[in-house]
């Protein structure tokens, strides 16, 4: 009886190979641009990608033992390359999003400290002249408070 020599599953390491570059490929390539660092969706479009390929490959392993190897490493790669990807999204929505704390960051309640920005005509403009009366206003017409938002970016 002649041994017959088993195919190596070509699919299922391609698409392992995609999961890998997928996520490789994110910091170098696609954080820089806002429009693939908010949403990943090109890293996404490989998962999907790479999850076909690992899927027809496994199920090319399990229908055709006798021409393909691989039940078993081909069983734990595909486990492999779904952990991965769930573990860059962790990173990429959850664990990079983290802030740190920010020790001289105004505190709810607290008195912002006097400050000068330019408005949108060019013009500038200081805490102090917001909350100041009004040129010939009687004094209740004051402005009471300023609604400041700080927006802690993430980049």
């Amino acid at each position: 009886m002649e041994h017959q020599r088993k195919n190596l599953n070509i699919i299922l390491w391609v698409g392992f190979l995609v999961v890998l570059i997928g996520v490789l490929s994110y910091k170098p390539f696609f954080a820089q641009f806002p429009i693939t660092r908010d949403v990943p969706w090109v890293n996404m479009l490989m998962f999907v990608v790479a999850i076909g390929l690992m899927g027809v490959g496994l199920k090319r392993a399990f229908q055709k033992p006798d021409v393909y190897r691989g039940k078993v490493v081909g069983t734990v790669v595909v486990i492999a390359g779904v952990a991965v990807i769930g573990y860059f999204l962790l990173r990429v929505y959850y664990l990079e999003r983290q802030l740190p704390i920010s020790i001289n960051a105004p505190r709810v309640g607290q008195k912002a400290p006097d400050f000068t920005l330019l408005d949108m005509d060019g013009n500038s403009i200081t805490l102090s002249k917001l909350l100041a009366s009004p040129a010939g206003a009687p004094a209740p017409s004051k402005a009471s408070g300023v609604v400041l938002i700080f927006y802690r970016g993430h980049w």
